[in-house]
């Protein structure tokens, strides 16, 4: 059954993961700052730790912006935190992303091909912007590893539209 795609301009309501670090990562509703999230497949993707790392190289360039970054997946605590630990990623990295969540984003959700790619189904990626009114303003989803946007020309796009008052578009 498909699931229904988020609406650009739409309202992300409040969503909460644990994270790595303790606690909770709260994304959607109003906040101070305007929010990158992405998600990411799992620990089992070498095209999500790529893609991560060159987020972590960057994650100062966001915060400079006015960005808050997190970065989720449906995977364990464990799973998360053996990636933090390999490599040294600085960002909120929340874990636990439910399909019920993934469905509100509207990310795909794939069953895993054995026990050893996941421990159960993953959301693919996903990377959204919400302005600080919690209003989204990029939706980009892919039902697979090898299309996401490029993390340099995006905040390149979220400054200009930041800083020109742009709306949202796609709702043709």
């Amino acid at each position: 059954m498909p699931t229904p795609k988020p609406i650009p301009g739409s309202i992300l309501n409040p969503m909460t993961f644990p994270n790595v670090n303790g606690g909770e990562i709260t994304v959607g509703g109003p906040k101070d700052n305007w929010t990158l999230l992405v998600v990411y497949r799992g620990k089992h993707c070498p095209r999500c730790k790529k893609y991560l790392n060159i987020l972590n190289d960057m994650r100062g360039d966001w915060a400079e912006a006015g960005f808050d970054v997190v970065v989720v997946s449906a995977d364990s605590r464990e799973k998360a935190q053996a990636d933090v630990d390999e490599f040294g990623w600085g960002f909120d990295l929340a874990y636990g992303l439910t399909e019920d969540q993934m469905a509100t984003l509207g990310v795909y959700v794939t069953e895993p091909l054995s026990p050893d790619e996941a421990d159960g189904n993953f959301a693919e990626p996903g990377t959204f912007v919400m302005r600080a009114d919690g209003s989204q303003i990029i939706v980009a989803i892919s039902n697979g590893p090898a299309v996401r946007p490029e993390l340099a020309e995006l905040l390149d796009g979220m400054i200009f539209n930041k800083t020109k008052d742009r709306p949202h578009r796609g709702t043709v």
